[in-house]
């Protein structure tokens, strides 16, 4: 079964990471993609840029609403995302335990519902 693991953290620019922090993050993420990758579970990944460079749209009564900035002004926003296709969700906590996100943020698990494959839907 697919499932998506949402990538919630506190966002930091690169300079207020400082280098360091920044190459161990970078580390830490590709070492947990290359596991993902050997194990045979990796479907695909996404790191995003910081929420103030998103963009929220809303059709109310007819009408579309453009919003600068994510839904909801919360301090740890959506960072990035990693699909990933193993039997259960016990197989999918496991796998998000080991998300160096959880280290410092939270890790949401949500199963697909349904997923798009060369423009349809299956």
């Amino acid at each position: 079964m697919r499932y998506t693991l949402l990538f919630h953290y506190q966002e930091a620019t690169a300079d207020e990471l400082g280098p360091e922090v920044l190459a161990e993050g970078q580390r830490a993420m590709s070492a947990y993609a290359a596991t993902l990758h050997a194990a045979g579970v990796l479907l695909g990944g996404e790191v995003l840029h910081t929420s103030e460079l998103s963009t929220t749209v809303r059709v109310r009564d007819g009408v579309t609403q453009v919003q600068d900035g994510p839904f909801a002004d919360t301090k740890e926003q959506l960072g990035g995302t990693i699909v990933i296709d193993v039997p259960d969700l016990d197989a999918a906590i496991a796998w998000a335990g080991q998300a160096p996100q959880a280290q410092w943020g939270t890790v949401e698990i949500r199963p697909g519902a349904t997923h798009l494959v060369d423009g349809v839907w299956r």
